[in-house]
């Protein structure tokens, strides 16, 4: 017998709802709607509870935004709630990924993140980065020493990082740095070449061996063999080379590693292309971590010192867990989570002008709803609706000249709003725009509602029937 779900909605959204549902045509669920109040954003569990007699359905969907205990309403009524998108025309896909939602929680790389400057920072800094990284994504911190530049607290600075917890690399072209951190105790050493890999035999961290000269993928090759033949572990890096300085050509030497060595431990540094690009780094660590996954590379190198790279870390995080997700269920990274997606959305405005003139002539109050649209910004209540793609225009129409509080409110909601619609972002009221991994967003508590302000939900409080 197919599940059968009641929906809940408010009186506004309801038709809406219904069309949605509809149109989706479910084979394996049958459905129906029931009203909890007007406005469906501001439904809570203790609304709900006062509103809903009985249930005769096998599961309940509540909107996206819906605050309150659930988990209490489903032991009260014995039957499942669960939140459904925050945005009703997200249904389809809600119902249409097979198996829940994706693990992110697995991966199989692991981030090298450098502090570049490390010689010029004193203990205390270096572990504040160190925490920072790791907090990041980050899975071993690099000391990066730096030509010319004494390194005296090299061996302290190993020290403090591993008595705190974590693993350490040290990268330096001058062998005798190298020969420090790994007597210091590092877990891993950049760079050896087949020349200098009498130092793996001195210490006991696991060398990252490069070519003896840029792009001799041979010699690579051969420091490789000489460290399986002594059953010592390592890591190979053929180098990747900046765009128009030899990018295509090194990409190839990481196949034709891949394809001479299908076992062989791989690491990518990925700055030649992030730093050396002025391109957003989100989209180039999500092409690289592509990259990374379909050649089973083990390890990258982040580094994150031009502004513009200043999340690298945990966006090449957010990439090495989506697509590991997408090669394991063998479909495109699409739709597995929209961290990656900072400046646009998938889907920006989930209503046509038609439908929100729908929803405006609907509007029984005064209170101002605001949204995006693929015209513009919309605001209405039910004294008006206007659209403007510049918020100035619409405030001459919208009667608050004497609200000093509430024409604040409205203009930053409609700057908001405009910012959305020139982006092609999803906005919605009283909500911050969401910039995926770009920005650290605070976990959101859905049992409670925030302090009420001069919102729409506010405003609308007083007029919430009884």
């Amino acid at each position: 017998m197919a599940e059968h779900i009641l929906f809940l909605t408010g009186r506004l959204a309801r038709p809406r709802l219904e069309k949605v549902l509809q149109a989706i045509q479910p084979a394996d669920f049958t459905y129906a709607t029931q009203e909890i109040g007007k406005v469906a954003g501001l439904m809570t569990a203790d609304l709900i509870r006062r509103r809903l007699s009985s249930i005769e359905a096998d599961r309940v969907i509540v909107p996206g935004r819906c605050r309150g205990d659930l988990d209490a309403l489903s032991a009260q009524f014995g039957t499942p709630f669960m939140r459904g998108p925050d945005d009703l025309k997200d249904l389809p896909e809600f119902f249409g990924r097979k198996g829940g939602p994706p693990d992110l929680s697995r991966h199989d790389v692991q981030i090298f993140a450098e502090i570049v400057e490390a010689p010029t920072l004193d203990i205390p800094g270096i572990l504040r980065r160190a925490g920072e990284y790791r907090a990041e994504g980050a899975d071993v911190i690099d000391l990066g020493c730096l030509p010319e530049t004494p390194f005296p607290h090299l061996e302290e600075a190993v020290a403090a990082l591993r008595e705190n917890g974590f693993r350490v690399s040290v990268d330096s072209a001058d062998v005798e740095e190298l020969r420090r951190g790994g007597r210091a105790g590092a877990d891993y050493l950049l760079s050896l070449t087949e020349e200098t890999l009498w130092l793996a035999d001195e210490v006991g961290s696991v060398p990252v061996l490069i070519p003896a000269q840029h792009g001799d993928l041979d010699s690579l090759v051969r420091a490789m063999d000489a460290l399986d033949g002594r059953g010592r572990p390592y890591l190979a890096d053929p180098i990747l080379d900046p765009i128009h300085f030899g990018f295509m050509e090194s990409l190839g030497r990481y196949a034709a590693l891949r394809r001479r060595r299908p076992e062989a431990p791989i690491l990518m540094g990925t700055g030649n292309l992030t730093e050396l690009t002025d391109a957003d780094s989100t989209g180039v660590n999500a092409v690289l971590m592509g990259i990374v996954s379909e050649l089973h590379i083990t390890s990258v190198l982040v580094v994150q010192v031009s502004p513009h790279c200043r999340r690298a870390v945990k966006e090449t995080d957010v990439a090495r867990r989506i697509m590991f997700a997408a090669r394991e269920e063998g479909s495109l990274p699409q739709r597995i989570d929209p961290a990656l997606l900072c400046l646009r959305d998938r889907k920006p405005f989930p209503n046509t002008p038609e439908e929100i003139a729908e929803m405006a002539a609907a509007v029984p109050d005064d209170s101002f709803r605001i949204e995006a649209g693929a015209d513009g910004v919309h605001i209405y209540n039910r004294r008006g609706h206007h659209v403007a793609g510049d918020p100035f225009d619409l405030f001459p129409h919208l009667g608050v000249e004497q609200d000093g509080s509430h024409a604040f409110y409205l203009g930053v909601e409609t700057a908001k709003a405009q910012v959305a619609w020139q982006l092609g972002k999803r906005y919605v009221q009283d909500q911050p725009l969401g910039w995926g991994c770009a920005v650290d967003r605070p976990a959101e508590d859905l049992t409670h509602h925030q302090p009420a302000g001069t919102t729409l939900q506010a405003k609308q409080k007083q007029q919430r029937e009884p």
